[in-house]
């Protein structure tokens, strides 16, 4: 990848287990030699799987493609809660799971489906007051966490509880941005009585991106560390140019006119945008180049007119 027009997109990249979010990215800005590049959803270090890597101009659009739903699945360990809520912490507590049934776990788990207040688990990148919980936990000061409305739109086991004779529950998870598998393992090992935490957790799905399209993190490391350069082939299903990106609200083509005030971060009068007053929209020119990134500001009567202003502009 040496073009700087083919700097500007996204990157879909399978991450390994043992470094942090952040650690693939200063990678991928070795790898890819363009220092704008950030990421849309953090996963532990301890976790793999999708992470959607923003490049060039696509940083703009992050925080439009952070609340893209998630998709996981991974195993819980049950009888034992560890104060991380995962298998790198101390275990805090143990229970007993022998009279646990599958059919105690796979109720329980249900339970949690649907819009819920979850805490973050207090060894989170999570801020108060400017400063990260982990950091506050490891110097054993006490804070009080700060929870956040989610939606967990599946929960459910991918196989039975205690087979093959172990303590641990293999998952499939479906979630909104936000959701800590981490806080969903711990909660229901108290639901149940017993303990419990997250033992392995892998990202399948970041909206309409799957994993199976991302190039593997550690070839990425490689080309930091010198090896020959990723070749634009090579990266064909794991990039997705600036005027593919899809974004979670309508696609509008603007005429020659549109164009020149939408370029000028002047308003349009657009019809049949299917969208409310302070909906967002992505809008692209005759070629599907895109344009800018607008919010509906009026709706006018019911000829499906509405008045659009720009927000943030790609092109002038």
């Amino acid at each position: 990848m040496t073009s700087g027009s083919e700097r500007h997109g996204l990157l879909l990249v399978d991450k390994r287990s043992g470094g942090t979010s952040h650690d693939v990215v200063r990678i991928a800005r070795r790898a890819l030699s363009e220092r704008k590049i950030g990421h849309c959803g953090t996963l532990d270090p301890n976790a793999t799987g999708l992470l959607l890597l923003t490049v060039g101009r696509g940083t703009r659009l992050t925080r439009f493609l952070i609340q893209a739903p998630k998709v996981y699945e991974g195993e819980i360990q049950l009888g034992a809660a560890t104060d991380t809520y995962d298998a790198a912490g101390d275990v805090t507590f143990e229970g007993s799971t022998a009279d646990l049934t599958a059919d105690d776990v796979a109720g329980a788990m249900k339970e949690f489906e649907g819009p819920q207040h979850q805490l973050p688990p207090p060894y989170s990148a999570k801020k108060i007051g400017g400063r990260k919980y982990y950091e506050l936990a490891r110097r054993g000061e006490d804070f009080e966490r700060q929870g956040k409305d989610v939606e967990i739109y599946e929960f459910e086991p991918c196989g039975a509880f205690g087979d093959p004779g172990s303590d641990r529950i293999a998952f499939r998870l479906s979630c909104s941005t936000g959701a800590y598998a981490r806080s969903l393992a711990h909660d229901l090992g108290e639901r149940l009585g017993c303990g419990g935490h997250l033992a392995t957790l892998r990202r399948l799905r970041i909206g309409s991106f799957e994993v199976q399209r991302a190039v593997d993190s550690e070839r990425l490391e490689s080309v930091a560390r010198g090896a020959e350069p990723l070749e634009v082939d090579e990266l064909s299903s794991a990039w997705v140019p600036f005027d593919e990106i899809p974004l979670p609200f309508p696609r509008v083509a603007m005429d020659a006119t549109q164009e020149r005030r939408v370029t000028h971060g002047q308003t349009v009068l657009a019809p049949g945008i299917e969208a409310g007053e302070g909906d967002w929209v992505q809008l692209t020119d005759g070629r599907g180049r895109f344009l800018a990134v607008a919010m509906v500001s009026e709706r006018i009567g019911d000829r499906g007119l509405a008045v659009v202003q720009p927000r943030i502009v790609f092109r002038q």
